[in-house]
């Protein structure tokens, strides 16, 4: 299964590329995220409530970065359990590329899956996926445009420094990879 998707959000690259940094922000937006847990710096475990067509379950998944290139650029791969509902593993290209004052944002996913989603269809899949994604890009939309708010309004707001790359990752993937699965 693949799927590509673009992405205008108004704001710079590094701006979106901090806040899809941000867990906080990143965990507000993703439809169904139960919990994201760091393991190092390249590697994070996060647990997803997702339904497609009749299917609902609670997935797991153990995804991996790669090929980092800060702040255009990398590649997250992922294995993903859902018990009885099935079962996938994958990958994501995600680019930020600027276009004026906004950032453009492009993923391409390729994934295979088994159990009870694979019986599904493609079609139902394709469109839950491509749902759970123009959720997730609204609400993170909001979110950074509320951050900016709070920036502009706040002098005393400071940022932690810390690079969460996996944070990134995991919204995209997570968003089309286990819709796939």
């Amino acid at each position: 299964m693949e799927q590509i998707g673009e992405y205008r959000i108004a704001a710079s690259r590094e701006e979106v590329w901090q806040a899809l940094n941000d867990p906080e922000i990143l965990g507000a937006c993703i439809p169904g995220c139960q919990d994201i847990t760091l393991i190092d710096s390249e590697h994070f475990d996060v647990k997803v409530k997702a339904k497609v067509g009749p299917v609902s379950a609670t997935f797991q998944a153990a995804l991996s970065l790669q090929d980092l290139k800060p702040p255009q650029s990398y590649v997250i791969a992922g294995n993903v359990k859902g018990g009885a509902a099935g079962f996938g593993k994958g990958s994501a290209m995600v680019t930020l590329e600027e276009d004026g004052a906004e950032t453009l944002l492009r993923y391409s996913v390729k994934a295979n899956i088994g159990g009870k989603l694979a019986q599904v269809g493609s079609r139902l899949i394709d469109a839950a996926m491509r749902k759970m994604a123009d959720e997730f890009f609204s609400a993170f939309t909001q979110q950074l445009t509320d951050t900016q708010v709070d920036k502009k309004s706040n002098s005393d707001y400071e940022t932690d420094g810390q690079s969460m790359i996996w944070v990134i990752a995991f919204a995209v993937l997570a968003i089309a990879m286990i819709l796939a699965f």
